[in-house]
């Protein structure tokens, strides 16, 4: 969704085409890869990131623009980006599948225009759409929407503009997630939940298509404050103990076990929440939905310890860490520069990188 959404609109010449920055931005930090061809396939070029500080963005809005402008212009001086392939913010998207009747239709993007305000609680003018086909009949055309407000991304394209810095596409984060760590032309369905430092994304990837988002504001720091509080020692502290000991249910780690379990149970009946309406849902044809084949955790804080186990014992489903290489390198055979713990907070930015090499 929006993958081509700067290209459908701004159109950009052939011999302006160059290798992009996947560049993922947060309310906390930005995070860049840059990827390229080696002897052995995809490799890791450049990558880094660069926090953010309180109050710039807020809830992926941009509220402070030219301060933005400057961290944006430093990087871009730093490690020479030129492109970038953005991802939107979840917590600001709306997603909707629509059934658009074959009598009378003769565009797929006037049908959807038509449909838009029955579906979203912004006028059709002020929004901006992208769309996949999901199947097509002789009953209709069925078709998964993607809006968000224009000025939302007019405001993205202008920061990276004023900063000298070209976009060659824009889409969600779990669209560009779900490209990194699920295997490429994998039809299964897939929940990816992506656990970050004050947020989790939860999302629903069916045939390679994100179907649902939902962001929920429990993250790794409000794991780490309830740690500092219960203990009364420093954040630094707190942080090393999290990582230390994790969910590790045993007579040395209990009272940690019950301090975290506070917050992960949150984040937990979320998660179970949207699987089970998933599950005892139908579509717009009254069919049920295919089932998740399994829970795909990615993110900075999905490697708290013990933590695929609570999700999978508790909620009686498969859950495992996601591999953010899946599609990029084999590392039983090639050790990547990011390490694998590390590379789960840069998915977005791996799987925004992946649109130079035609994954979609």
């Amino acid at each position: 969704m929006f993958k081509n959404l700067h290209n459908r609109f701004f159109p950009i010449p052939k011999f302006l085409s160059m290798p992009s920055f996947g560049f993922d931005v947060s309310d906390e930090s930005l995070k860049f890869v840059r990827l390229g061809v080696g002897k052995n396939g995809i490799k890791i070029e450049q990558y880094g990131e660069c926090k953010v500080p309180a109050g710039i963005i807020e809830s992926g809005k941009i509220k402070q623009p030219k301060a933005l402008i400057k961290i944006l212009t430093d990087l871009k001086k730093e490690h020479n980006i030129k492109s970038v392939r953005v991802s939107l913010p979840e917590e600001q998207l709306y997603l909707f599948r629509l059934k658009l009747e074959k009598n009378g239709l003769q565009d797929i993007k006037e049908g959807i225009e038509l449909s838009l305000e029955e579906h979203i609680p912004i006028p059709a003018q002020e929004a901006i759409f992208d769309y996949e086909i999901l199947k097509e009949d002789n009953s209709g055309v069925f078709v998964q929407v993607a809006a968000m407000q224009r000025f939302l991304i007019e405001d993205y394209l202008s920061v990276f503009e004023q900063a000298g810095i070209m976009v060659a596409s824009m889409e969600p984060e779990a669209q560009a997630a779900s490209r990194a760590i699920i295997k490429r032309d994998d039809a299964n369905t897939y929940m990816v939940v992506d656990f970050g430092e004050k947020r989790t994304g939860i999302s629903i990837i069916s045939k390679g298509v994100v179907m649902f988002t939902s962001t929920v504001d429990v993250g790794g720091v409000m794991l780490t404050n309830l740690i500092q509080k219960s203990f009364n020692i420093s954040f630094e502290e707190a942080e090393k103990m999290k990582q230390q000991y994790g969910l590790q249910r045993n007579s040395i780690n209990k009272e940690m076990f019950s301090v975290l379990l506070n917050g992960v149970s949150i984040l937990r009946d979320e998660i179970d929440r949207h699987f089970l309406y998933w599950h005892t849902h139908q579509d717009e044809e009254g069919k049920d939905n295919p089932p998740i084949e399994k829970i795909l955790l990615c993110g900075g804080d999905s490697n708290l310890i013990g933590l695929t186990e609570y999700l999978s014992v508790s909620m009686k489903h498969k859950v495992e860490v996601a591999n953010s290489w899946t599609n990029i390198l084999n590392v039983e055979k090639k050790i990547p520069k990011i390490d694998f713990k590390k590379s789960l907070s840069y998915t977005t930015a791996l799987g925004l990188a992946l649109g130079d090499f035609n994954y979609d």
